[in-house]
């Protein structure tokens, strides 16, 4: 590299929503996601690509520097051999899309990063399941004050793990959630959680990432809703930089 060349941006894959949008005098189906996520993964040094759950193409993983799965609709509680609460809302066709890009991410060892859903996809994918309806198993409104309005709490991490290493041991995270990890899924374990005993982080068991060794942080808050506390997307994009000149893009 040159004394006025730049390294590249590494390349972060986002999954997104696709669903009625209107814009203008236009109202169709539409690929799209908050640009919260955007901006940080901007801020925090990357280039973002929009993944739709459409044509999903799990090679895209052989491309891309870092995999983020957004949050979104819930899991489909099929998927963890439960009945669906009243209250559960998924979207099959986000379910196979994300689900198969989380795999393929773990296997091909890219840094992934998930976010609220996309924790919980984590999960079932590894077995595990979900609380279907938090308000039912705590008392608290904290996890989503009004729609529309993000609660703030306070979450411990676990010592030397890689989500304390990154925002310390008491962190204030912002979060907008109904549902939650019950079972854990095999390879994962527990690295943060909030005051009422509600998982809040997972990360990969030593065991596990001797077999996924890519860099993988999965936490159940919406770090990309305060672009002024980038930790956890800088930890991310960095690895995602480390990747991209393993294999040879930088």
């Amino acid at each position: 590299m040159g004394p006025t060349e730049k390294a590249a941006r590494p390349r972060i894959g986002i999954t997104t929503y696709l669903q009625p949008a209107q814009w203008g005098v236009w109202q169709e189906s539409a690929a799209l996601l908050s640009d919260t996520y955007i901006n940080c993964i901007i801020a925090a040094g990357g280039t973002p690509l929009m993944l739709p759950p459409a044509g999903t193409d799990v090679s895209i993983v052989e491309d891309l520097d870092g995999l983020i799965i957004a949050g979104g609709s819930d899991v489909d509680a099929q998927r963890y051999g439960a009945e669906a609460h009243p209250l559960t809302q998924p979207q099959s066709h986000r379910d196979d899309h994300d689900f198969a890009l989380t795999q393929a991410a773990l296997h091909h060892g890219l840094p992934l990063f998930a976010i609220c859903r996309g924790l919980q996809v984590l999960n079932v994918l590894r077995g595990g399941s979900l609380i279907q309806h938090l308000p039912e198993v705590v008392d608290s409104k904290t996890y989503q004050p009004a729609p529309g309005e993000f609660g703030r709490i306070p979450v411990t991490t676990d010592p030397g793990s890689r989500v304390a290493s990154l925002l310390g041991q008491r962190p204030e995270v912002s979060v907008y959630h109904h549902q939650a990890v019950d079972r854990i899924g095999a390879g994962l374990k527990v690295t943060a959680r909030s005051d009422d005993g509600v998982i809040q982080a997972l990360e990969l068991t030593d065991e596990a990432q001797s077999q996924f060794p890519g860099w993988m942080l999965a936490v159940q808050w919406h770090p990309e809703r305060r672009i002024e506390d980038l930790r956890l997307f800088r930890g991310f994009t960095e690895a995602a930089h480390q990747h991209r000149e393993r294999s040879g893009r930088a």
